[in-house]
C-alpha cells in the first residue's frame, strides 16, 4: 500500500474477516485521467457497476490457493515433505498435465451475462508465470503442453472472443512479478520471498531483461487478441519503491512486502505502448498511486464510508481466488445486498472464481449467480448507470441517483432468512412535490407517506411474506 497521507483518512472493512497478508488496501490517494479517452472510456465502466474476474492456471489443478505456495514466506506454509527446489520443481513440471478439455469459453460468456454481469478480468498470467496466453517469450505457456493441439489451445484468445461477444469490456490481468522468469527468480540466488531475488541496482542488467520481458508480454496481451479495455496489472510490491521504503527492509509478519531495492518496470513506457496498441485503454497499477491507478481496486474489503473516485472492490465468491473445494459459497442473497452496497457507495463490484483444471466452471457458483442475475434482471435500473446521491445510507436502505440526476433510487435490504415486512422505513430522500415511488419489480407505484423526516412505504400484500435479497424503489 502506498504510504502516502491524505487529509481524508480512509478506513477500509475486511470482509468475512479474512485478514491475510496479501490483502490489498486502496491507495491512499488519486489521479483522475487527463487522456479524454480514457476519461471517456473511465465514465463508461462506471456505467457497468458489475463484473467477473476469472483466476484460471496450475494452481486449478490441485485446487490449491493460486501461485502462492511458491513462495517461500511463513504465512502461505506448503503442507509438503519435498524441500522447496524439489516442491518448486513439482509445481513447474504441472504445465505438463494441464489439459482443460471441457473448455468451454461460450458457455463461461452465458452464465456471467446471466447473472448480470458486464466486464470481465481473466488472469492471462498469475505470480507462477504460467502463460495462458500464446506467449512468445517463453516455452512456459498453455500452448506448449498437453493441451496444445486443441483448436481453441490459445485460451486467452477465445475467452476474450465469447466475452466479447456478450457485450462486455474486457479486462487483461497480468502478474508483474513472474516466478518463474529467470530474470526475476534468477537461479544464481536463493529465493527469499515474492521479490525479486537479487539486488537490481547491483545487477541493472539483470533486471533490464526482466523489464524488456514484461514490456514485450504485455504487449503481445494487448496486441494480438484484439479490442482489450483495461490492463489490470497485479503485484503493487513490484514498483518503484516510495520515499522511506528504500530505508525499510523487508518484514515477513507485517505488510511491508518492499525490499530496500527498486522493482522498477517502468510503468510510462508499458502505459505509452497499451495505448498506441489500445487507445483509451484503462491501465490499473494496482495500489501503486499516481497516473497508472486509471481506479482503485481494494481487495476483499469494500470501504468504510462513500468515495467520489473510482473504484472497484475485487471479492471471492468461494474461499481463495481460483477453484477450490473448500467452504463456505456466499449466497446470492449477500453478492447482491453487497453489490448495493458497493454502488451507493461509488464503486463497481468485481467478483471472482475459478474454472477447474478440465476447464469448466464449478457447480458452486451456479445457485448464487442464478439469484444475483434474476434480481438485476428485475431491478437492474437501480444499479446500472447510476451514480452517488449525497444522503446514500440510511440502515439497511442504500441510495443511487440516474447520472441526469432526475431519479433517484432507494434499495432496502431484506435480512436474509427472514420476510418482506408489510412496510418499510428510510430517513431522508423524501420525494419532493408529491412525487410518486414506484416499486421496480412490479412496475407500479406504492402507497408512501412521510413522518417527520421519513419515508414509510406501504408494501403491496402479494409480497409480504415472501423473501427477497432487496426491494428497489425509483423516485
Amino acid at each position: 500500500m502506498c504510504r502516502i497521507i491524505v487529509l481524508l483518512v480512509i478506513f477500509f472493512l475486511p470482509l468475512f474477516g479474512q485478514a491475510q497478508v496479501d490483502v490489498h488496501e486502496a491507495s491512499g490517494e488519486y489521479e483522475y485521467p487527463t487522456d479524454p479517452l480514457v476519461r471517456e472510456k473511465l465514465d463508461k465502466w462506471q456505467d457497468l457497476k458489475f463484473g467477473v474476474i476469472l483466476h484460471w492456471g496450475l494452481y486449478s489443478i490441485t485446487a490449491m490457493n493460486e501461485s502462492w505456495p511458491l513462495v517461500n514466506e511463513l504465512w502461505k506454509r506448503r503442507d509438503t515433505t519435498k524441500t522447496y527446489e524439489e516442491y518448486k520443481k513439482w509445481y513447474w513440471d504441472q504445465s505438463k498435465s494441464f489439459n482443460p478439455v471441457k473448455f468451454n469459453p461460450q458457455k463461461w460468456a452465458e452464465i456471467s451475462k446471466n447473472a448480470g454481469m458486464k466486464y470481465l478480468v481473466f488472469t492471462t498470467k498469475h505470480h507462477e508465470g504460467y502463460s495462458m496466453f500464446d506467449t512468445q517469450q517463453s516455452d512456459f505457456k498453455v500452448t506448449n503442453g498437453p493441451f496444445a493441439n486443441n483448436p481453441k489451445a490459445d485460451v486467452t484468445k477465445y475467452i476474450f472472443e465469447a466475452y466479447r461477444k456478450q457485450g462486455m469490456m474486457i479486462g487483461a490481468y497480468f502478474s508483474k512479478p513472474d516466478w518463474h522468469s529467470e530474470y526475476f527468480w534468477w537461479p544464481r540466488f536463493a529465493t527469499v520471498n515474492r521479490n525479486a531475488n537479487y539486488n537490481t541496482n547491483e545487477f541493472p542488467k539483470q533486471w533490464k531483461k526482466f523489464k524488456d520481458f514484461t514490456y514485450n508480454q504485455i504487449g503481445e496481451v494487448l496486441g494480438n487478441y484484439g479490442k482489450v479495455d483495461i490492463l489490470w496489472l497485479d503485484g503493487g510490491w513490484v514498483r518503484n519503491p516510495q520515499p522511506g521504503e528504500m530505508e525499510k527492509a523487508y518484514v515477513q509478519s507485517s505488510k511491508s512486502y518492499y525490499p530496500p531495492y527498486p522493482q522498477d518496470v517502468d510503468m510510462p513506457r508499458i502505459a505509452k505502448m497499451a495505448r498506441e496498441k489500445q487507445p483509451g485503454i484503462l491501465v490499473v497499477d494496482r495500489t501503486v498511486h499516481g497516473s497508472y491507478e486509471n481506479y482503485r481496486t481494494p481487495e476483499l474489503t469494500i470501504p468504510k464510508v462513500q468515495l467520489k473516485d473510482p473504484w472497484e472492490t475485487c471479492l471471492t465468491i468461494a474461499k481463495g481466488w481460483g477453484y477450490t473445494k473448500k467452504a463456505p459459497i456466499k449466497s446470492g442473497t449477500w453478492i447482491i445486498q453487497t453489490l448495493v452496497e458497493v454502488v451507493a457507495k461509488g464503486g463497481n463490484l468485481l467478483l471472482g472464481w475459478g474454472p477447474t483444471a478440465e476447464g469448466e466452471f464449478p457447480e458452486y457458483i451456479n445457485k448464487p449467480l442464478e439469484e444475483i442475475g434474476a434480481w438485476l434482471k428485475v431491478n437492474g435500473e437501480a444499479i446500472y448507470g447510476t451514480r452517488i446521491t449525497e444522503n446514500y445510507n440510511d440502515g439497511s436502505t442504500w441510495f443511487t441517483q440516474s447520472k441526469d440526476g432526475k431519479k433517484k433510487y432507494a434499495i432496502s435490504c431484506i435480512k436474509e432468512g427472514t420476510t418482506i415486512p408489510a412496510t418499510l422505513k428510510w430517513k431522508g430522500n423524501i420525494p419532493t412535490n408529491g412525487k410518486k415511488i414506484k416499486l421496480i419489480s412490479t412496475g407500479k407505484n406504492v402507497v408512501w407517506k412521510q413522518e417527520g423526516d421519513s419515508v414509510v412505504i406501504e408494501i403491496p400484500k402479494e409480497l409480504v411474506g415472501s423473501q427477497t435479497a432487496a426491494l428497489a424503489f425509483a423516485f
